[in-house]
């Protein structure tokens, strides 16, 4: 009988120790999706969505600014040179569309949003931007699902293009 108790305590212990380190539970913090549904006005959230977009090559967000007002609300994203990189051609278009649909399905009252990079501005507003997509971003519920639909709309340089023109 100690025998196999003491049997079922070590297959226990290994059992949870194996899956233990092969879990594939996503973890909440690393999910951008947990700030679905923010508010402008809640400037952890927005400033936790904002850091961890990409940024451009050589540059680094500064600061953010939240314009909560008067309608329309919106967010401003300064920018700062951090390493000097040579050679590099930025394409701040594809990043600005990229953080801009980010923001908009994540903040729920974001109308608009503007990127102060060193060398561009650009003014991105929700419903231009839904137009472009012809969806609603505020629909996707997932990270992932959300990067795929913008990675095939980025695709198209010259879609991009006119989105700005």
């Amino acid at each position: 009988m100690r025998r196999r108790t003491l049997f079922i305590y070590i297959f226990s212990f290994a059992f949870l120790i194996l899956t233990g380190c092969n879990s594939t539970a996503v973890n909440k913090s690393d999910d951008l999706f947990q700030y679905k549904d923010s508010y402008v006005g809640d400037s952890g959230a927005v400033g936790n969505i904002t850091r961890r977009l990409p940024n451009p090559a050589g540059e680094h967000l500064n600061g953010l600014e939240l314009k909560t007002k008067e309608e329309p609300y919106g967010v401003i994203l300064n920018y700062i040179e951090a390493d000097k990189i040579e050679d590099i051609e930025l394409n701040y278009s594809e990043l600005a569309l990229y953080n801009a649909t980010f923001i908009f399905a994540l903040v729920k009252n974001a109308d608009w949003v503007q990127f102060n990079f060193v060398e561009d501005q650009m003014l991105i507003t929700r419903e231009k931007l839904q137009d472009w997509y012809g969806k609603d971003i505020r629909l996707f519920s997932s990270e992932e699902e959300l990067n795929r639909f913008v990675q095939e709309h980025l695709k198209d340089q010259d879609k991009v293009n006119q989105f700005f023109h």
